[in-house]
């Protein structure tokens, strides 16, 4: 399944912008906890400030340990949020071209 659809991450056109990206570059997603590489979508449809990777793929680390597979779970908290939503949900990334 991985290689009939790549993950990606989606990002508003705004936002995508402002940091030079273009529909289909590689970009570099991080915060304190982690980090992936992948390509990225840039759509109207997200509004800015915020993005969208889809949960479900698998993790795959490079000979660096950075995550080329798209796997959300690299950047998120192993706990629930206070009230109670997937912490997917409410984790502050960063998006930068690579």
């Amino acid at each position: 399944l991985r290689e009939l659809q790549t993950q990606a991450v989606w990002i508003s056109s705004a936002d995508a912008q402002d940091r030079g990206i273009r529909d289909g570059d590689m970009v570099r997603v991080f915060n304190s906890r982690g980090e992936m590489i992948i390509p990225v979508r840039v759509t109207e449809r997200i509004m800015p400030g915020v993005v969208d990777i889809p949960e479900g793929a698998w993790y795959d680390p490079d000979e660096n340990g950075v995550d080329r597979g798209g796997c959300c779970n690299v950047l998120t908290k192993d706990e629930h949020s206070p009230g109670g939503a997937f912490v997917s949900n409410t984790t502050l990334v960063q998006v930068e071209k690579v």
